[in-house]
């Protein structure tokens, strides 16, 4: 299916199923009770078959990038940017920013720059709403850290982490490490409402302010300076 990420397939295969199911087995069924069962099941799978059909969207965008620009890796909102010290993947200060998606947006992830997979770390975690400040630490996540060259010189570990959400409940990441990846390639997706964060450079200018709208290979986070 053109435009559809496969993770999303089986999905809608098993929801379109299931509802025509119930329906043909609505007619066959004497009994009045099972009837509205039944009709009940193909009306509630078919409404699934039509939100998977919109979740799993997958539209094709072209990453156009100036020197030293940053990508947006994912659709929703800016939560959060502001300096930190992050412990767990650059073990350094770095500018975090979190993007908050809900159910409606587009949930396939692209790469914000141009690089080499380092490290990938995966942590099986909790689901508390991905749009809290504590999703951050305490959620299942996945994490990418990326070396990439800029105009020549070596910009170590940016990384970009997958967060699971209340309702999410898988992270799909298709690099590994050693992998190459270009600025806007695909490279996972979550499952069901989710965040992602990322971290960069000490001199990275931002273009992008809190609850900015944001979308996947399109939007132009900033640029390291």
């Amino acid at each position: 299916m053109k435009y559809i990420a496969k993770e999303g397939i089986g999905f809608i295969i098993v929801s379109l199923s299931v509802s025509f199911v119930s329906f043909i087995l609505y007619f066959y069924i004497g009994d009045k009770t099972l009837k509205y069962v039944f009709l009940s099941l193909s009306l509630i799978f078919l409404i699934f078959f039509i939100f998977n059909i919109y979740f799993f969207r997958d539209p094709e965008r072209k990453t156009t990038l100036k020197e030293d620009e940053i990508v947006c890796p994912a659709d929703g909102r800016v939560i959060f940017m502001q300096r930190v010290f992050d412990d767990r993947f650059l073990k350094r200060e770095a500018v975090k920013i979190s993007i908050f998606m809900s159910l409606f947006n587009v949930h396939v992830n692209r790469a914000p720059i141009n690089g080499k997979v380092e490290k990938i770390v995966y942590n099986k975690g909790r689901f508390f709403s991905a749009n809290l400040d504590k999703a951050s630490l305490e959620n299942e996540f996945n994490g990418i850290i990326l070396n990439s060259n800029i105009s020549g010189r070596r910009i170590a570990k940016i990384a970009f982490v997958q967060i699971a959400g209340l309702v999410a409940r898988r992270i799909v990441c298709t690099i590994r490490e050693g992998d190459e990846i270009a600025a806007g390639a695909r490279f996972g997706l979550i499952k069901y409402g989710s965040r992602l964060d990322l971290y960069l450079p000490l001199d990275f200018k931002s273009y992008v302010r809190i609850n900015d709208r944001v979308f996947s290979g399109k939007t132009v986070l900033g640029r390291l300076l």
